[in-house]
């Protein structure tokens, strides 16, 4: 059967399947269940509005349940068994594998580098772009054209900046980007302030701003408790405070190759920084028109009080708007931190996890699919819930909140 046709066939009936359930469950209910009619007419209305609702979502819940319950259910126990004996139970022994293995430990330190520079970034940028466009006459224009990097699918997107990255012999013309740019420099006072001092200043940044949040955690923890939760964070944070300073000295002392094409992708440190470009490259415009609406959403006669009252653009933007858009930008952040913890396409089409960028969806997709260890897979699956997990808790109550 033609394609089309069967893409027709299929929507005449799947909505006709669907019209037909609710009109003839809504018949059932009423004339045949629980008829409207008789001594207990009153109570048989009564019950079938209460059953009405369960009876429409039955669909979606047995869907729901079907393709993510059950998955997750089955991913579990997988995760506790061992296909090599037959499917046999074996406890947490897939846990300790997964744990003894190094490219788990990059994958999970890769994560959490992903996890603190691109929502931190595509959230950054995103703020910026949105209040920079709200002032021009294009801006329309300007926003239409960050945006379209979300139309763009991480393996195309992925693609694109492979061939930016592209590294060719020495004797042959550089078709990436960075490779052109990167020969023009020759270790004088150019290069020192490009390759050195302005990644380095970067580098130190971001460490300042990570032992910032670890001293805000530490002053919370005094003033509101959650402790144990809080002494994680701060942890963390100290850790990737280390990592960026590490990398910082890198920038510094490294011994540059100046007047030879460099393979990019294969830089360990930076060729993880090199990916995380992509995500940010996509997200920015997700971020922009999101925060781009809050912003226009803020009442000008707030901003117009602080202008009389003598405050400046920037007093005006990070006093007066950014308060009331906090709530937008923590749910711009989440929204993409879920982005990032099942990062997969750009890892798995630039590097496939060499070199030291694997990332926990890139293990696990090697774990099932390459090595067919479906136990440890699974249980890398499961890893990959439990760090989503709170997240998306958080999301709904938060969502109920506002709704209350």
């Amino acid at each position: 059967m033609d394609a089309a046709l069967l893409g027709l066939v299929t929507i005449v009936i799947g909505v006709g399947g669907c019209i037909a359930y609710f009109y003839l469950s809504n018949q059932f209910l009423d004339h045949v269940l629980f008829p409207a009619k008789g001594e207990n007419a009153g109570r048989n209305i009564n019950r079938a509005n209460m059953v009405r609702p369960w009876l429409f979502l039955a669909p979606a819940m047995i869907a729901l349940g079907l393709y993510l319950a059950y998955p997750v259910f089955a991913t579990l126990w997988f995760s506790l068994t061992d296909r090599n004996q037959d499917g046999a139970f074996v406890g947490f022994a897939n846990y300790r594998q997964m744990a003894d293995d190094p490219k788990f430990w990059e994958a999970m330190r890769n994560n959490m580098l992903w996890l603190l520079i691109v929502p931190a970034a595509s959230t950054a940028f995103g703020l910026l772009a949105a209040q920079l466009t709200d002032r021009i006459k294009w801006g329309s224009f300007a926003k239409s054209l960050i945006f379209m990097p979300m139309a763009i699918s991480f393996v195309g997107a992925a693609v694109i900046f492979k061939l930016i990255y592209d590294t060719r012999p020495v004797d042959q013309a550089q078709i990436g980007v960075m490779n052109a740019v990167w020969l023009q420099f020759e270790g004088g006072v150019g290069s020192f302030l490009i390759l050195r001092l302005l990644p380095g200043l970067l580098l130190i940044s971001g460490a300042a701003l990570a032992l910032f949040i670890a001293y805000g955690q530490g002053v919370a923890i005094k003033e509101k408790g959650g402790a144990f939760l809080r002494s994680i964070g701060i942890l963390l944070m100290v850790y990737f405070a280390y990592a960026f300073l590490r990398l910082a000295y890198g920038a510094f002392t490294n011994e540059f190759d100046y007047g030879v094409p460099q393979n990019w992708l294969t830089m360990p440190g930076w060729n993880s920084f090199l990916l995380m470009m992509v995500l940010i490259w996509i997200q920015t415009g997700f971020a922009m028109v999101i925060l781009s609406a809050a912003l226009r959403g803020i009442p000008e006669e707030t901003v117009e009080a602080a202008i009389v009252d003598g405050a400046n653009p920037f007093q005006v933007f990070f006093k007066i708007k950014m308060p009331q858009i906090s709530g937008t930008i923590v749910v711009v952040w989440t929204t993409i931190t879920l982005v990032v913890l099942k990062v997969f396409d750009i890892v798995f089409a630039m590097t496939n996890g060499q070199w030291g960028t694997q990332v926990l969806a890139n293990y696990m997709y090697n774990q099932l699919f390459v090595a067919l260890d479906w136990g440890v897979g699974s249980a890398s699956a499961m890893m990959i819930m439990l760090l989503v997990s709170p997240i998306l808790i958080w999301n709904v109550y938060n969502a109920r909140k506002e709704m209350r």
